[in-house]
């Protein structure tokens, strides 16, 4: 479905990215994991074209032109919303560049992340939550081939963050793709089939749960094998006894 290979991102004379490759194939869960500014969120800005990038990055072997934008749906760590407009009005401005219109669909996602009596306000005055919730539709109304999502369930209810986890398993279930981070470990373990742990703009390790255990020699939970990985579990200890003296 996608293909990222050896990928740099620059900030003036910052490399965020340091020549990342990774696949994410039909019908897969793929998790991002890293430390705040370990690349995360660049990677995914430059796979939309967001940031300027070095390297390659196709969708079902082809570059990502703006045609093949309409096959992603993509969630943003910080909002990227039009807040003059009312939710309704943004989801139909979105439908209007897609081309796309489905009342029945709109109204199902709508109704299920419990935005119904929100949709006539402005986003400015929606809660950080229900301004996700926005976010969500968005991406999910023209049900796309691709998800991207970056840090999807920031300030969801426990109702809408579930009914997102089951609306990821069935997207891959019809052959969909879906590439995402997130700090909660217990979720990435729960949903991912595969993960790659990025430190510092640099890839660390990719597989499964059970791989990375191998690769980290740690039995333990994800978060465990994470801090393993990124040697962030020897800061943690020197920090305790640091403050414990």
């Amino acid at each position: 479905m996608l293909s990222v290979d050896n990928i740099y991102v620059k900030y003036g004379s910052f490399t965020a990215v340091k020549g990342i490759s990774f696949e994410v194939q039909n019908g897969e869960i793929f998790g991002i994991l890293g430390p705040n500014g370990a690349g995360k969120s660049s990677t995914l800005k430059a796979i939309m074209g967001l940031v300027d990038y070095s390297g390659k990055i196709r969708l079902e072997g082809k570059e990502i032109d703006i045609n093949a934008k309409n096959q992603i749906g993509y969630v943003p760590e910080e909002f990227m919303l039009i807040e003059s407009l009312s939710p309704m009005e943004f989801f139909e401005y979105i439908a209007s560049i897609r081309g796309f219109r489905d009342e029945d669909r709109f109204a199902r996602l709508i109704y299920g992340f419990g935005i119904e009596n929100h949709v006539t306000k402005p986003i400015a005055a929606l809660s950080m939550g229900t301004k996700q919730k926005v976010q969500l539709v968005a991406a999910l109304m023209h049900e796309p081939k691709l998800l991207i999502m970056d840090e999807p369930l920031n300030g969801l209810d426990a109702k809408s963050t579930r009914l997102l986890k089951e609306l990821l398993k069935v997207h891959v279930e019809k052959g969909g793709s879906v590439l995402f981070s997130t700090h909660i470990m217990d979720i990435a373990e729960k949903l991912c089939d595969r993960i790659a742990v990025i430190n510092n703009g640099t890839l660390v390790a990719i597989g499964t749960v059970q791989e990375l255990r191998s690769m980290a020699h740690e039995e333990g939970t994800l978060e465990d094998i994470f801090l393993k990985l990124t040697g962030e579990d020897e800061d943690i200890r020197g920090i305790v006894h640091a403050l414990s003296k």
